[in-house]
């Protein structure tokens, strides 16, 4: 990253807070070089032990990553930056709309049929990440289900997620076609969050780009990186490869993380 945009996440990094808080030792390594290794293994789809030499050791930047995800630092600093970047558009911190939309990505060998399913409508046999924006594109919030899950069936959980935090104002929701249905509309309206659906025009066939679809959408082709397309993790439920880079790749971190984080294991293993 360059030297303007670490300037603005160290500002926001709630780490170095809780590390002098904490008392403990300072990291062997600088916090700019760990997020640049691990955006380039997203950006690149490398395997972690193939690290360049230029970066840390791959196993110090394995335990950052993993360490971050444990301590949900990531989802905190994306907080930090996405506030900063809509005040600095001139917009309230906390966004009252947003965007629905879903993605379905291939799913390698090594992932098990427990955890995969097959979306008929994309010709996908994987998993599909589900995402929630503002009206600018900046993620809000991200789950992963198998891709066999219905976007209709998917929502109300994302929302939930999202809304459950302290100081939502959404009130607002753009979607498609597919996301409708009594049960979907209970669970929004639970929540005073209305929907609106975004139409095509009748008798349209040809690709128009659709008021505030075109916003979800551009986010989603922003996770088109090494990893992104395709999901590598074999861990049932969930999975921190293919997750999102979620709060992190609209406010120029461009990293690997998720919301889906598995139980913690005894014995770690690198992932492919």
């Amino acid at each position: 990253m360059t030297d303007a945009e670490w300037a603005e996440v160290r500002s926001a990094m709630p780490v170095l807070a809780w590390l002098l808080k904490r008392g403990g030792r300072p990291e062997a390594y600088c916090h700019r070089e760990m997020l640049d290794a691990v955006r380039y293994l997203v950006d690149n789809g490398v395997k972690w032990m193939a690290m360049p030499v230029d970066f840390p050791h791959w196993r110090a930047v394995y335990d950052f990553f993993r360490r971050w995800r444990a301590c949900d630092y990531v989802r905190e600093l994306h907080e930090r930056l996405r506030r900063t970047a809509r005040a600095r558009a001139g917009r309230n911190a906390e966004p009252s709309a947003g965007i629905i939309g879903s993605q379905s990505v291939d799913a390698s060998e090594t992932v098990g049929e427990d955890s995969r399913g097959y979306d008929g409508g994309k010709s996908r046999d994987g998993r599909k990440r589900h995402i929630l924006t503002d009206s600018e594109g900046l993620l809000l919030e991200v789950t992963v289900t198998t891709a066999d899950v219905h976007d209709s069936e998917a929502a109300p959980a994302l929302l939930e997620t999202f809304m459950d935090q302290p100081g939502r104002l959404l009130k607002l929701v753009w979607v498609d076609s597919a996301y409708q249905g009594p049960a979907l509309a209970k669970a929004f309206a639970r929540h005073g969050v209305r929907i609106e659906v975004v139409r095509r025009s009748d008798g349209q066939r040809e690709f128009v780009v659709l008021a505030r679809r075109w916003v979800v959408k551009r986010t989603l082709c922003a996770t088109r990186h090494g990893r992104q397309p395709r999901s590598l993790c074999r861990q049932r439920g969930g999975c921190p490869s293919i997750g999102a880079r979620g709060h992190a790749a609209t406010t120029g971190l461009d990293c690997e993380w998720t919301t889906n984080r598995p139980e913690p294991r005894q014995a770690v293993q690198p992932p492919l």
